[in-house]
């Protein structure tokens, strides 16, 4: 009883984090995720709800450079490889967030992990500030989104090697 409690842990409580993310901010992640992992027809799916098909196409182009990126995430003992990385990473995250659909950093972290893996995790608060931080994101939305940066995630000591487990899929509305 008490294994099978411990392996359904991490997915209920990645299932009651994604339900404390807004309904705007829990679409795009699930838009997102439909997107970077090809399921279903995201622009027939989404392009209603996401006031046409040119972001889901930008964020179609974007995404396919996350799977190179993932596997080339560097170590956090040496700065081989950090520059491509974050750069990268910036740009890509300053993309989503200038869609003004994701409010915090917790949002970004949980779609980010899932696209990019659990190594990616020490490498996403300083992705999610750098992307926050430029001028092509809107004064207000950029403060709100500093804001959401705790202090204990942005100086965490570590971060735990778990692989995402939950990853949210969109549910039809029905019809009738």
């Amino acid at each position: 009883m008490a294994r099978s409690q411990t392996t359904s842990c991490p997915s209920i409580c990645e299932m009651r984090e994604f339900a404390s993310f807004s309904a705007s901010e829990q679409r795009f992640i699930t838009r997102s995720l439909d997107v970077f992992m090809a399921r279903g027809d995201a622009f027939k799916d989404w392009a209603q709800e996401s006031g046409g098909s040119s972001a889901i196409r930008g964020q179609y182009l974007a995404y396919r450079q996350l799977r190179s990126l993932a596997a080339c995430i560097p170590s956090t003992t040496a700065f081989d490889g950090v520059t491509d990385f974050i750069g990268l990473l910036v740009r890509i995250s300053a993309q989503d967030l200038a869609q003004e659909q994701l409010e915090s950093f917790s949002a970004y972290r949980f779609l980010y992990e899932r696209m990019l893996g659990a190594a990616s995790r020490p490498f996403l608060p300083a992705g999610f500030v750098g992307a926050a931080a430029l001028p092509q994101i809107r004064p207000e939305h950029r403060r709100v989104l500093l804001q959401s940066l705790s202090e204990a995630a942005a100086t965490a000591p570590a971060w735990s090697p778990r692989e995402p487990a939950f990853f949210p899929e969109r549910i039809e509305d029905e019809v009738g």
